[in-house]
Order: structure tokens, then C-alpha cells, then sequence
């Protein structure tokens, strides 16, 4: 057995290196396993999907580093977590122990596609393989001859199960507590129709179903055939659409049928952005990249027909219905990648938000299958909006969702991981004040409805209310609503009130007005969430991407500013590196007090394009690139967030990125490699030429967009979509002259 596992593995390597020089197929440079193993937190996981598709899985593991498998999961419901219905597979008699046994695999006979897995469990001599179609997947698992053939599947108290004619189906409910005063659980059926057959379609005969309480166990004689393929389906909707989903999309197809059509999407969207130049390494790290920004959002609609976990009702519908986002993290980046590469799945994406919001009174910032999940702080669900409109994203509800976003802000509460709760003290006193009050320092905490562990956040909220609001003014003007811009406007100033001059940070305020005296660098707790979220004040130093004008003057002009953000890759950390992490274990990828591995450090270094220094955004995005993202398994700086870091990476990589989400520009930086062409879905192709590209030869001497020589370190969403080639003359060293003087986009 294991000598044919090689071969076939020998076989696939042969069959996809000869395919990659025939075509250059982009999907050759993906490795799910990039990034496995954690900085600090939470590591990336090797998913195995199809675009924006609901079916999922990864082993479950550990971690990477660990040779036990613990389960081969049936759908993954919502990024990072475990998955349900658990099956392992063993062989001979039945024993309790069975359930609860890892399955040993050696991690160099992986085969590791985002359309295909494949692992050998080496003390079993079993191979199992799976790949996913939209919902619906295939296990293949190859056992020795003349043993016994066990599938052993857990699920929770809740699961039923029943046997049909050589089919089974399986329902199980999954819940999830929201938090605060209002909590709810919010609860999700999902039903799995499925059969067990041979390589031939065949239904196997001398097959046993027994079920306990949560336990599924599928045996199989060892006169059956040593290749058994579980077929299923998966469905919110219910057990026949279950079914009907199966009908659809596997009943008549192979492993290899299957297999197939799933790299056939992947070579779709990867082949979109060709790139020419960098190092393999570098194209690695790209697509990877590339590859983890479709594992979000996912379509949930099942061929007409969708479940809403926001009303909890089933729906008719022949458009997508998009669910499972961190908006808090994919706001900065990942959606607006979309709004270049598939507008019109963006589009998709603005219609389900805004459905959502019709259907449950609240536009969600964290929406999952089940209902919106109580995240982070602020309402930034405000910025994918207002740079979606802008542009030209319209085919949704747009006087609806600009209601519900209003209503976020004006009727919804501050208080982090509570969004959907209705306002009250606390953000009373913001709107009659203009800031988030702080506590004391030893002050205790007086409102029931402040998380025990999130704390208020004070200055996060601040600053990112203060966006929200201008997203939502912003909103207002584009459609015409000129008295909302003049009332809500004036809050996305709001930031400024927590400025401290003289430590020239955002700092909390007391209930009093009066500044709380802390050390913004280390003061705070875990997460430093007394005061910030999950980084420090150096951090939230920069958190005004909508008004960078405004924060320039803050710092007393161009040249101070630019200094300023010199000062943040140079400072120290104030206390060892090992007693840092005790609170500050969000802030992974540190350079000086920017931390590269959390979401609201991304825009930190392109702020030198607005501080009169373009050069030294160069400087900084290639050293970044290059330190923190590697094409191994360390090569993610921290929490990815199903694309919200990778995004940073696809953009920065091309040599553009969206500072401000709500403003249809992008700055510019080196890019990578000498030419990226990416084919956009209107007929036109967006170059980024920069000939001779390397680690040494980085810096733009001079920059061109069709032709005409440009000045300024920015190009519009417009000229992207219009097919613009955009060309970096590229030197040594720093022309620190480009773009010194360009005027900020508005």
C-alpha cells in the first residue's frame, strides 16, 4: 500500500509539474500550509474550498506541527473553527477507545490543494483524500485488503440520523451565544444527505449503520471494496434541498470529476492577476495570498433557495446570499481587492449586508450562517459601503442600507463585542461629548453591559466611531441627503478630542474630560483593551484614514509627521520582549512599535505618500513584505482573518494599496515584480509595469500612467478600471523628490 500511495503521489507531482510548464498554471505556486504554524495566536489552516463556496474542511489537528489527525471534518460553518460531524477511520473490531484515537499521518505524504487533500495514515496503511464542490464534497479513503472498514462520525446531542435507501441523513443543530444584556443564541440546523459507494458509483452492500445519541458508525465488511467513496451534501435549508444539492452536484461524478472542476476555478481566479519577475518564493507567498482572499465571504444560497440566520426564516432567491465576514478586518483591504477583481461579487456581498439588515433591525459587522456575531468594536460594515458606492457599486438597496447604517450609529451601542444592542449610557455620553469615556485608573467598571474581558476600549472607539460617521456623512452626500452630511459630519471630527498634544497621541478621557494618565505604550491589560484594542497607542496613533489632512496638522505638518512615523518603526518596545507579550500578544510582526501582524497597523507605512516622503513608503512595504511573509509555515506575522491579512499582501505586492476605504484612490509603492496584468471583468487589463524590479532596485525614480508622466504617489479606481498601464521607473536609490509635494486625493 504504501508503495502505491508513492507512485500515485510521484504520479500527481509529475502530472502537475508538466501541467505548470505547459500553461504556467498560477494555481502551481498555492500552499495552504503556508503560514500553519502561528507567530503567537492563531495560525492559518490549510482550507480545502472553492471560491466564495460554503462546503469547507482541514483536517483538524493540534496544530501542523502535531503528526495526529484528530478528525476529517464535513463542513466548516464559519472560519477557524473545528467543523462538524468529526469522522475518523480506522480498521478491524470496534472499540470504545476508537472514538477518541488520533490517526498518525507523515506530513511529507500531504498533498495539499485548495481543490484537493490527501494524507496517508501511516499505522493504518489507510489513504484518504477529499475535494469539495460548492455543496458538496467527496472522501475517498483507500484501505488495506481483508481488514474490517469503520467510518466513525461525532456530532453533538442534537444530532439525528436516519437511513434510507443506500443513503443516510444526518441533522444536527449548532448554536452560538451572542453577548450583553440582549444575548440570544442563535441556532442553525444543517442537514447532510450522503452515500457510501465504490469507485464506480456502485452502492457498497455488507454495510452497517449504527447510531448513538451523537455517534455515527459506518462499517463496512472486508469483502467490500478496498476504495470506499462517502458522497454528501450539505444544506441550511433542509434534508431535501440537502439532497437536491447532492443531485445537483455530485450524484453522477467522480472523485476525479470533481477534482477536476475544483481546479478549474481555482485556475479562474488565480489566473486572472499574471505576474512576470520576483522569485518563485515571492509568486509563493502572492498567490497563496491570492488564494486565502476567496476563502470569505461564502454564498449560502442553495439553488434558488437560502437560510437566514437573521430571521431565521428560508427565502426564494435566484441571487447570492453572502455570509461569514470579520468586517472589522476586511474592510481595510480585502473588500476593497474585490472592488477590482469582481465588482460584481462585491455587489453581491453589499446586497446580502443589506438584506441582513432587513431582516434582523441591525447591519451586521461580523455576519455568520447563524446571525451576526458580536465582534471587535465600531460599525466599519459603514466603509464597504461608501467605497462600494463610489465605485459604481449600486445593484442593492441603497437607500435601505444607508438606513441601517444610520441606525447603527445613532440607535446601536459603542460598547465593544455588543454591536446590535441599543444604545444607552455610555454612548449617550459619547454623542453629547464627542468621545468614548475612559475609567480611572482602579476605577471599576459600573455598566453591566461592558464585557468582563474586552473592557470599553475607549480610544479605539473613539477613533473608529469618528470614521464611521464620516463613512455614513459621506454616505449622505452621495445621495443627496445634505442635511444628514451637515448633522453627522461634524462627528467624524470626533477623534481630535483625544488628542494629546504634548505626548502627541490619542489618549483617554475620563467622564470628567480630564486625561487618564497611563503608559500608552504598555498600560491597559491584555489586548491593552482598558484603553486601546488589542494594540497600543503608538498603534492608534495613525487610526484617521478618513481625515489625514486633518491629522497631519495634529502633528504639526508634513516634516513633523514624517518624523513622527520614522519614530514608530525606531522605537523600543519599553520592557523585554518575553514580558511584552504577556498584553501584547495581538502585536506580532514588530518593527519598533508597529506591528505588522494586526489589521490597523496596514495603512501605517503608506502615510509617508501623505507626509511628503513616497520614498520611504517604498523603503518600508518591501522590507515588511519581505520580513513577515514567507512561503513557509511560520510565513503569516499573525491572525490572518480568512483574507484580511493576505489582502495586504496581494495589494502591496502589485505596488498599489486602498489607504482609505470610502475614497475611490490608491496610494502607490514598489511593487515586486517587474509586470502584473490583471484582467479585469469589464474586457480591460490593468498593467503595473516596473521593469528590473528586485530587492535592491526599489525605489520609483519617475511614473507614468498611459504614457503621461504623474507626480503624485496615487492613482484613481476610475483609471484602474479603465484598463490603465501604470510605469515605474525604478532605481537603486531614492528619488526623494517624487511625489514630495503631491495634494492628498479628496
Amino acid at each position: 500500500m504504501v508503495k502505491n500511495y508513492l507512485i500515485a503521489l510521484l504520479s500527481v507531482l509529475s502530472f502537475t509539474t508538466s501541467l505548470a510548464q505547459e500553461t504556467d498554471d498560477n494555481t502551481k505556486y498555492i500552499d495552504p500550509t503556508i503560514g500553519n504554524v502561528s507567530r503567537f495566536l492563531v495560525p492559518t489552516y490549510p482550507t480545502i474550498h472553492l471560491p466564495n463556496q460554503m462546503l469547507r474542511m482541514f483536517p483538524v489537528k493540534q496544530d501542523y506541527i502535531s503528526d495526529m489527525v484528530q478528525a476529517f471534518t464535513f463542513q466548516v460553518p464559519a472560519h477557524r473553527r473545528q467543523g462538524i460531524l468529526q469522522m475518523k477511520t480506522t480498521l478491524g473490531d470496534m472499540k470504545n477507545s476508537s472514538w477518541n484515537k488520533g490517526m498518525a499521518i507523515d506530513h511529507d505524504l500531504e498533498i495539499v490543494h485548495p481543490w484537493l487533500y490527501s494524507t496517508y495514515l501511516i499505522e493504518d496503511d489507510i489513504k484518504v483524500s477529499f475535494t469539495p464542490s460548492k455543496k458538496s464534497a467527496i472522501y475517498k479513503v483507500e484501505f488495506p485488503e481483508g481488514k474490517q472498514k469503520n467510518f466513525l462520525i461525532k456530532g453533538t446531542k442534537d444530532m439525528q440520523f436516519s437511513e434510507g435507501e443506500n443513503s443516510f441523513t444526518i441533522q444536527e443543530k449548532r448554536s452560538k451565544p451572542t453577548r450583553g444584556e440582549h444575548a440570544v443564541i442563535n441556532t442553525v440546523t444543517i442537514y447532510v444527505y450522503g452515500k457510501v459507494v465504490d469507485e464506480n458509483n456502485k452502492p457498497i452492500e455488507n454495510i452497517n449503520y449504527i447510531f448513538n445519541t451523537h455517534k455515527l458508525q459506518i462499517t463496512a465488511t472486508k469483502n467490500t471494496p478496498t476504495t470506499l467513496l462517502i458522497k454528501y451534501a450539505i444544506s441550511y435549508v433542509s434534508a431535501a434541498q440537502a439532497k437536491e444539492n447532492f443531485n445537483k452536484e455530485i450524484k453522477k461524478k467522480s472523485f476525479e470529476d470533481v477534482s477536476k472542476e475544483g481546479k478549474k476555478a481555482w485556475d479562474t481566479v488565480t489566473n486572472q492577476i499574471q505576474v512576470e519577475g520576483g522569485t518563485t518564493a515571492q509568486k509563493r507567498t502572492f498567490y497563496t495570498s491570492l488564494y486565502r482572499t476567496y476563502e470569505r465571504m461564502v454564498d449560502v444560497n442553495e439553488y434558488g433557495h437560502y437560510y437566514s440566520g437573521y430571521d431565521k426564516q428560508v427565502h426564494k432567491s435566484n441571487r447570492p446570499f453572502y455570509v461569514d465576514d470579520w468586517v472589522w478586518d476586511t474592510y481595510l483591504a480585502q473588500h476593497p481587492l474585490r472592488t477590482i477583481l469582481n465588482p460584481a461579487l462585491e455587489n453581491e456581498m453589499l446586497n446580502s449586508y443589506t438584506l441582513m439588515y432587513e431582516q434582523s433591525g441591525w447591519m451586521p459587522t461580523f455576519p455568520q450562517v447563524y446571525g451576526n456575531h458580536l465582534c471587535m468594536n465600531a460599525y466599519h460594515s459603514s466603509a464597504i459601503f461608501i467605497d462600494g458606492y463610489r465605485k459604481g457599486l449600486k445593484n442593492y438597496n441603497v437607500e435601505k442600507a444607508y438606513e441601517g447604517i444610520k441606525k447603527n450609529l445613532m440607535e446601536g451601542t459603542f460598547i465593544p463585542w455588543r454591536q446590535g444592542n441599543p444604545r444607552g449610557a455610555l454612548d449617550d455620553f459619547y454623542h453629547d461629548n464627542g468621545y468614548f469615556p475612559s475609567l480611572k485608573k482602579g476605577e471599576q467598571e459600573t455598566i453591566g453591559n461592558v464585557d468582563g474581558f474586552e473592557k470599553r476600549q475607549p480610544v479605539a472607539v473613539t477613533l473608529g466611531v469618528s470614521y464611521d460617521f464620516w463613512a455614513v456623512s459621506e454616505f449622505a452626500k452621495e445621495l443627496g441627503n445634505i442635511d444628514d452630511y451637515s448633522k453627522l459630519s461634524p462627528k467624524g471630527n470626533d477623534y481630535k478630542n483625544l488628542w494629546h498634544s504634548k505626548k502627541r497621541l490619542f489618549m483617554p478621557k475620563d467622564t470628567e474630560g480630564n486625561w487618564v494618565n497611563i503608559n500608552p505604550k504598555l498600560d491597559g491589560g491584555k489586548g491593552y483593551r482598558e484603553y486601546y484594542d488589542e494594540n497600543n497607542g503608538w498603534t492608534f496613533a495613525w487610526s484617521v484614514q478618513h481625515d489625514i489632512a486633518g491629522l497631519t496638522n495634529l502633528l504639526g505638518g508634513k516634516l513633523a509627521a514624517q518624523n513622527r512615523l520614522d519614530q514608530l518603526f525606531r522605537e523600543s518596545l519599553g520592557i523585554r520582549k518575553s514580558d511584552f507579550f504577556v498584553n501584547g500578544s495581538n502585536s506580532t510582526g514588530m518593527v519598533g512599535q508597529f506591528s505588522m501582524g494586526n489589521e490597523p497597523s496596514f495603512h501605517i507605512p503608506y502615510l509617508y505618500n501623505y507626509f511628503g516622503a513616497p520614498w520611504k513608503t517604498q523603503k518600508r512595504t518591501r522590507f515588511l513584505l519581505d520580513v513577515w511573509f514567507k512561503d513557509n509555515i511560520f510565513g503569516i506575522p499573525g491572525d490572518e482573518d480568512g483574507g484580511g491579512m493576505t489582502a495586504f499582501v496581494v495589494f502591496t505586492s502589485m505596488g498599489i494599496y486602498p489607504v482609505t476605504p470610502g475614497l475611490p484612490y490608491y496610494n502607490i509603492t514598489s511593487p515586486i515584480f517587474e509586470k502584473t496584468a490583471i484582467k479585469l471583468q469589464n474586457g480591460n487589463t490593468f498593467t503595473v509595469v516596473a521593469e528590473g524590479s528586485s530587492k535592491r532596485k526599489k525605489y520609483i525614480q519617475k511614473a507614468f500612467i498611459n504614457g503621461e508622466e504623474i507626480f503624485s504617489p496615487f492613482i484613481s479606481h476610475q483609471q484602474i478600471m479603465d484598463g490603465a498601464t501604470l510605469k515605474l521607473d525604478l532605481g537603486e536609490l531614492p528619488n526623494k523628490e517624487w511625489g514630495k509635494n503631491a495634494v492628498m486625493p479628496k
